[in-house]
């Protein structure tokens, strides 16, 4: 409860959920114990502490965004789904080379059994009760909205339609997105949020894994990531058909230290660039990652079962982009930042990544 207190006191009050992962948790570069560690088997302590985080978060009056799966490996997501589908031999290639991964993780969009999997796993969520409130999830006003899935790529527009509307079909009275990334990956920015069943749009900006920003050459860099920053937010907000939100950013510690103790000038300077001009366009954000009172085992360590799990996927280094409860001069512009009014989806937010199997480690 102390980390929800915090980001509360910050006046941040909606945090972006993982909810849904997928086992088995023998597989690598995962966060575990999964939600579902088979097909239409969950973890009941897993579903215990989402409704626990849910039932906290009501308290403090805060919003959920709930994202439902992941493109990428690392909660088990499109990948698993595909391995369910073709059966257990099949062979996930992690990532390594993207373009292999991104092309087997696609498979997803086409493959009957691994959407009829993913639907069912939508079925069960959103016909859960809370067993600390004892509402349903579809009448709960702390949650949001429901993400079809972090980054999905090589979009099946057909799939983002039919996913959207069976979405509104049983929660009709909450918001419902798709989790793209933008123009980085996506085919086309408008065509990924025109279906009607599609309440608002997302974007992601990482200047860092885009190459665009080297820490190691700031001095250099750093302005040059700033003006693609602006550009890039000034795209995304130039569509007026619905609301868009720019869902995440971050960048690293000075140097690319992972060190949680490592100076933070350069981040404070893209935050505040960042923070002013969302601010200038009206663009809601969240910011990755709130890593609050969790530390990596070791500065750049990956993660492994046990550890603090503090928002960096667990194949990256941990901390890389973490923001912790003494960054004192972040949380300070967060603060200050934090009554973006966001008239366009019905209340003021400033958003923060923070999955719910972290909260469960911290709150409980």
């Amino acid at each position: 409860m102390r980390e929800l207190d915090h980001l509360h006191a910050l006046g941040v009050n909606n945090l972006r959920v993982q909810a849904g992962s997928e086992g088995p948790d023998t597989e690598p570069w995962r966060i575990v114990p999964s939600m579902q560690p088979s097909p239409g088997t969950y973890n009941n302590e897993v579903l215990d502490g989402l409704d626990f985080l849910l039932y906290e978060m009501g308290k403090r009056q805060m919003r959920a965004v709930m994202c439902l799966n992941n493109f990428w490996h690392w909660s088990g997501g499109f990948a698993q789904y595909v391995a369910w589908a073709n059966g257990t031999a099949t062979t996930i290639p992690y990532p390594g080379s993207y373009d292999q991964f991104e092309v087997f993780s696609a498979q997803f969009y086409r493959l009957t059994k691994a959407t009829e999997l993913f639907d069912n796993h939508i079925r069960f969520l959103l016909a859960r009760t809370n067993r600390y409130t004892n509402v349903a999830y579809t009448n709960d006003t702390t949650i949001m909205s429901w993400e079809l899935a972090n980054e999905p790529r090589r979009l099946d527009l057909s799939w983002v339609h039919r996913t959207a509307c069976l979405l509104k079909k049983l929660a009709p009275f909450q918001l419902v997105t798709t989790g793209v990334e933008g123009s980085i990956s996506s085919n086309n920015f408008s065509n990924d949020h025109a279906s009607p069943c599609i309440d608002y749009a997302t974007f992601h900006l990482w200047v860092q894994n885009w190459n665009v920003f080297d820490p190691h050459n700031a001095s250099v860099t750093l302005p040059i990531a700033i003006d693609f920053a602006k550009k890039y937010i000034e795209f995304h907000a130039a569509y007026k058909d619905k609301p868009v939100v720019l869902e995440e950013f971050g960048i690293a510690r000075d140097n690319n230290d992972h060190t949680p103790t490592a100076p933070v000038t350069v981040r404070d300077q893209y935050y505040r660039a960042i923070l002013q001009h969302t601010r200038k366009y009206h663009v809601p954000i969240n910011f990755w990652a709130y890593g609050g009172e969790g530390r990596p085992r070791m500065a750049g360590a990956t993660w492994t079962q046990g550890d603090d799990f503090i928002g960096d996927p667990p194949h990256e280094p941990q901390g890389w982009y973490s923001v912790y409860n003494d960054d004192k001069s972040t949380l300070d512009l967060i603060k200050q930042f934090a009554t973006i009014d966001s008239t366009s989806l019905a209340t003021k937010f400033v958003f923060s990544t923070s999955f719910y199997l972290l909260t469960m480690a911290l709150l409980v």
